[in-house]
């Protein structure tokens, strides 16, 4: 999204659109939206329109290449397809976090890594110990997964009085989730595998990988490769979305000229333009000006890795395209019947353990472990309450939950079991989470004292 400077007027259609721009810089913007498409999809799932709503979502879409046709529902097409993107976008994150960010050096890393580890290990446990012998054994990696966007919701809607330190955790925390999400994702839901498709996709992501040591930067060309490593992954029965995980991590993430360059560079072709203008006369008309455009334009591509743009771009569409896409599609669970059964039910009643007992137990347990056993040293102004407090947003499972979900199992009624206790437990390890959260910094935090005019 591009973002004006205060001192340009804005055009009629940004006036219109401001106040949904504005909405969409709020940190929070994501997950509310979010909330807001998971209770339209649980609303419409239990009222007169449930048999519509289910049939919508099984509509027929159909794609002919010469002889190979591809056909999915759109169900399908929204978890196979688009979800390829957010992984895609996951990816580039993890590319990012590990060459720059909290997971770039074994010392920060440590920490997060070793709370995730125990975030996955611990409910998995649970949610086995509940269901070993029986049908709802596949869904052990259900508990497993922390939903990023709805726990830094959470974290974000707190304000400023919430350490840095603690935002950070979190996020490389849910980072390392998604790693391991994806590796079960690969390793576990997988049926069966065809082995030709499989080798010409890593056959595929071999011509990116050389295309990024050719230092070929342009998205398009990626975006081609994505394409036709996507199919190779549909096809071969690994799950398509490992192919968005895999494709990130060959997108460059090196830039052409470094600050220094830029800034140089920039300054020239700031000169050339303001030398050739004329009085009286448009930018439009003048080819000196516009040559000084388009070099400015030039540097500020090579100052950018593509890792860099591509991720800004696709930000936007993920979070308040794909994801809420995904939510409607998903989130609309049948309440119908005897609630106190359901809680009863196995299934249900390991992912609600393995989330709001199993994540933070096993996040807290597991850093405290790494901090003893001096591998990792607690971030800067986080206490182990602090860490406590967090841990409880690793709870909130939603959307990777209910993604792996759809791979578990097949049964409609086992799936809306499924269903209630993710978003049973989404909503009370959130719930529980933010009130530790704010009475341990926003209560506590001093209020300014105000000063009468005239006072000592």
């Amino acid at each position: 999204m591009i973002t004006h400077g205060a001192d340009l007027e804005p055009t009629p259609i940004e006036r219109v659109l401001s106040p949904f721009l504005r909405f969409a810089r709020l940190e929070t913007a994501g997950g509310l939206l979010l909330i807001v498409c998971a209770a339209i999809a649980i609303v419409v799932a239990n009222s007169p329109w449930a048999e519509t709503y289910h049939h919508f979502w099984e509509i027929e879409l159909g794609l002919t290449l010469g002889p190979i046709t591809l056909a999915l529902s759109l169900h399908h097409f929204i978890n196979d397809g688009l979800m390829v993107i957010f992984f895609f976008l996951v990816g580039l994150e993890i590319k990012r976090e590990m060459m720059v960010g909290e997971l770039a050096s074994a010392r920060r890393a440590a920490l997060p890594a070793a709370a995730a580890l125990g975030g996955m290990l611990v409910p998995a446990g649970l949610y086995l110990l509940l269901n070993i012998g029986t049908t709802g054994v596949r869904g052990w990696g259900i508990p497993m997964a922390t939903d990023i966007a709805f726990a830094l919701g959470v974290l974000m809607m707190l304000g400023p009085a919430i350490p840095i330190g603690l935002k950070v955790f979190l996020t490389a925390l849910a980072i390392v989730d998604d790693i391991g999400a994806v590796l079960v994702i690969a390793l576990f839901y997988t049926e069966q595998i065809v082995w030709w498709a499989l080798w010409t996709g890593f056959g595929v992501l071999a011509v990116a990988a050389l295309s990024n040591r050719l230092r070929i930067r342009s998205p398009f060309v990626y975006m081609i490769i994505g394409v036709v490593l996507w199919f190779c992954f549909l096809v071969s029965g690994v799950h398509a979305t490992v192919a968005g995980v895999l494709l990130a991590l060959t997108i460059p993430a090196s830039t052409r000229i470094d600050q220094d360059e830029f800034v140089s560079r920039s300054r020239g072709a700031l000169d050339a333009f303001t030398s050739a203008r004329q009085a009286n006369a448009s930018v439009v008309s003048n080819p000196q000006q516009q040559e000084a455009i388009h070099q400015l334009e030039q540097y500020a591509e090579a100052a950018q890795a593509p890792l860099q743009r591509i991720e800004h771009v696709l930000h936007g569409v993920v979070i308040f395209g794909i994801i809420p896409l995904f939510a409607l599609a998903n989130a609309g669970v049948t309440l119908q019947g005897n609630i106190g059964d359901a809680f009863a039910n196995r299934v249900t009643l390991g992912i609600i353990l393995g989330l709001v007992l199993g994540k933070p137990i096993g996040i807290v347990l597991f850093s405290w472990l790494a901090v003893k056993l001096k591998i990792a040293e607690l971030p800067h102004a986080v206490s182990w309450s602090g860490i406590h407090a967090v841990s409880w947003l690793g709870g909130i499972g939603f959307t990777m939950s209910l993604f792996v979900t759809t791979l578990a199992f097949v049964d409609a009624r086992v799936i809306d079991q499924a269903k209630f206790g993710i978003l049973s437990a989404s909503i009370v390890a959130g719930v529980i989470g933010g009130i530790l959260l704010w009475r341990l910094y926003v209560r506590r935090r001093p209020t300014p004292r105000r000063t009468e005019v005239g006072a000592e």
